[in-house]
This record gives C-alpha cells, sequence and structure tokens, in this order.
C-alpha cells in the first residue's frame, strides 16, 4: 500500500535529507521554560523574565519608593518653583490614597513629606 505525503510533508523530509536541520542552535537540549508543572501564566512569566519587566508595585510602596528616591527626581531641577511644584504633587497623590477606601489591602502609611524640608535640602544639593 503506496502511503500519501502531503506537500507540507514532502518539503519538510527534503530539507532534512538536504540537512537544513543539521546543527541547530538548542538542539537536543530541553526547551526553556518547560518544568512540567502545569501553570495558566507560564507566557506571562516568561516575557517579564525575557523582557526584564518588573511587576508593579501596590500603590502604597510605589508613593514610599517615590518619596525615597526624591532626592534624586530633584537633583536636576533648576528652579524652586519646580522642586514645590514636584513635592506638591506628591503629596497631593499621598492624600488622594489615603482617601480611597482600604478594599482588602492594608491602610496607607506614608507620611506627607514636608515641603519645606525638601526645599532647603535641595538648595544644600544646589
Amino acid at each position: 500500500m503506496e502511503r500519501y505525503e502531503s506537500w507540507v510533508d514532502r518539503q519538510i523530509r527534503e530539507a532534512q535529507e538536504r540537512g537544513e536541520f543539521d546543527n541547530l542552535r538548542g538542539a537536543g537540549k530541553p526547551i526553556p521554560g518547560l518544568t512540567g508543572r502545569d501553570d495558566p501564566d507560564w507566557w506571562v512569566k516568561g516575557l517579564m523574565e525575557r523582557e526584564q519587566i518588573r511587576p508593579p508595585l501596590p500603590p502604597a510602596l510605589a508613593l514610599r519608593k517615590e518619596v525615597a528616591e526624591l532626592p534624586q527626581t530633584l537633583a536636576d531641577a533648576r528652579d524652586e518653583q519646580v522642586v514645590r511644584d514636584l513635592v506638591a504633587a506628591l503629596n497631593q497623590r499621598i492624600l488622594e490614597l489615603r482617601r480611597e477606601p482600604a478594599r482588602g489591602r492594608s491602610p496607607v502609611l506614608v507620611p506627607t513629606v514636608d515641603v519645606e524640608r525638601v526645599v532647603a535640602e535641595w538648595r544644600q544639593r544646589s
């Protein structure tokens, strides 16, 4: 009995015969990311690892990080009014988060930033 070979199967067989699949990068090695576990988010985790994407922080932690990085943020500011505006905007975001209902998260414990203290520190660095 003669076996039917589709056009695609013939193309693959001929390419194999020509050696076009020999010495491919990763040949004989396990496929990365296949750990045998059934993880529905495997592709997201792989994308985040490949693209070096950091997961977003919860709002309170993001604001704390912003407060901690405030000196670096203000390092390029050349005008005191710009410094005041940036700190005022940060304080506004902190107050807005405080006003939101908790909804399953711990209460926000991020203190507002003292504008005058930050301006004085900025002047010393400038």
